[in-house]
């Protein structure tokens, strides 16, 4: 057993999502390209003799104790092993909270791997994904990274080779958007077939190691019902493309946006012109950063 850990725990962005249709259950079927990037919180853990187990975090928005995916993912991994020691869990957020990337099932998925490791459960990374989908559908995916098709409810993933490399700029505006409110707002029926992103097309350009045909194929329903309700995503959008992007879309159900450059000088351009808009106001986090994948891109 460890009693120390430090864990990453890395954001995604969806390069292309697709809604199929409103389930009867009252799910929706997604098809998603999903993509880490290199944005992580920080995660250390500690183990303690009390039984307890506790989450800390840096903002003092972020619920700590059970409303914190965090705890409750400890908690399952713990309960199921019927381990009497405790854990303390110390985040520190960078990712963008309730901002489409996924901040709080990537620290859920952390702890699980970190929790594994630190009472030597021997559990498997499948094993891990079978257990994190009951804390939510995106946290599977935090657990396997890199490029990945993602279906059904976003639980049944095939993985991907690494999509081509670039430069990447992430901006939140001021607001934050309820996943849960997006969904429930979409009009799958209702949406002309133009407003489907071509996923087997990005698919295929990521196996050719083709970014153009990456960036071509950009796309994400949600867009649908998340611009019209916040005309700043739309704003970030322009900055972003007037700045250099040679593409740039909303990441999952908002708000966040992400751009993509070949050239780095003008992502840096980008993100100095992001900071500056609407005299500070527009965004409140903007980041430079790029794909993680653990193998390299062709």
């Amino acid at each position: 057993m460890k009693d120390h850990l430090d864990l990453k725990a890395y954001a995604k962005i969806n390069l292309g999502l697709d809604v199929v249709r409103k389930r009867e259950d009252g799910y929706h079927e997604v098809r998603m390209i999903m993509q880490t990037v290199n944005l992580y919180d920080r995660i250390e853990m500690d183990r303690t003799e009390d039984g307890v187990i506790r989450t800390e975090t840096n903002l003092p928005f972020v619920p700590d104790g059970e409303g914190n995916l965090a705890w409750r993912a400890a908690k399952l991994l713990l309960d199921e092993k019927g381990i009497k020691d405790g854990v303390t869990i110390k985040i520190r957020k960078y990712i963008p909270v309730a901002a489409g990337m996924a901040g709080g099932s990537t620290d859920a998925a952390a702890v699980l791997v970190g929790v594994n490791r630190m009472f030597d459960l021997g559990f498997t990374k499948k094993e891990l994904m079978e257990r994190g989908v009951k804390l939510g559908a995106d946290v599977p995916y935090c657990i396997m990274r890199g490029t990945a098709l993602s279906e059904g409810i976003g639980e049944i993933l095939t993985e991907l080779p690494a999509s081509p490399q670039c430069h990447l700029v992430i901006a939140k505006p001021q607001i934050s958007v309820s996943t849960k409110a997006v969904y429930g707002k979409l009009r799958v029926n209702e949406l002309a077939p133009e407003e489907h992103p071509d996923i087997d097309g990005m698919m295929a350009a990521i196996k050719n190691g083709d970014l153009d045909g990456v960036i071509e194929r950009l796309g994400n329903v949600l867009e649908t019902v998340t611009v019209p309700d916040h005309p700043e995503i739309s704003e970030i959008k322009e900055i972003m493309v007037e700045n250099g992007a040679c593409g740039s879309l909303m990441s999952g159900s908002g708000p966040t946006v992400f751009g993509i450059y070949k050239d780095r000088e003008l992502a840096e351009k980008a993100c100095q012109a992001l900071r500056e808009a609407d005299g500070g106001r527009l965004t409140r986090q903007v980041y430079l950063t790029e794909f993680y994948n653990r193998k390299k891109a062709r």
